[in-house]
């Protein structure tokens, strides 16, 4: 199985280098992704293109490359969805519940991962959001914000022990 994940708004592919450097260390195959600037809505099909066998595999991103891949998995069968920092909403502005319309008609088992000081996901309206997922796990982290670089090793070993439980299911 193959976990496919794809950057935020302000980054690129190479971005995610160091999480896909970091799976591999870990025995898991992992792919960085490209996507345009813009609407996530219009971002989905470049998402899809880049991923052969997509219901064998698991899908992903940080922040606005999460976002696409759970607009992705709500439409299209996934074996799994990884979420960094999702975006829920704006920084100072709680409204939420737009940015997750589609997440019940996801039916994979969902991984997020978010900061508890997180400008764009405060964490109770983020707690209250996983609600809506049918099959989700939730790690925060204290005192950490929209990225995760500091706490990045922990977070991809919660990434692994996923993915891994997700071929185990499969085989």
């Amino acid at each position: 199985m193959i976990l496919y994940l794809a950057h935020g708004a302000s980054g690129n592919a190479d971005s995610m280098r160091p999480h896909v450097e970091g799976l591999r260390e870990r025995g898991l195959e992992a792919r960085a992704i490209g996507l345009p600037g813009g609407r996530a809505d219009k971002a989905v099909g470049r998402y899809a293109a880049q991923v052969d066998d997509i219901a064998n595999h698991a899908i992903g991103g940080h922040s606005y490359g999460g976002r696409v891949a759970s607009l992705l998995a709500a439409e299209t069968a996934v074996a799994g969805l990884v979420l960094f920092s999702y975006p829920l909403h704006r920084p100072g502005n709680p409204e939420w519940e737009a940015r997750i319309p589609h997440w019940p008609s996801i039916t994979c088992p969902v991984l997020l991962l978010s900061g508890e000081s997180d400008p764009f996901a405060q964490i109770d309206f983020l707690r209250k959001a996983v609600e809506a997922l049918a099959n989700a796990e939730l790690v925060t982290y204290p005192r950490i914000g929209h990225g995760l670089t500091p706490v990045l090793d922990d977070a991809l070993d919660h990434v692994a022990r996923f993915v891994t439980s997700l071929s185990a299911g499969a085989g």
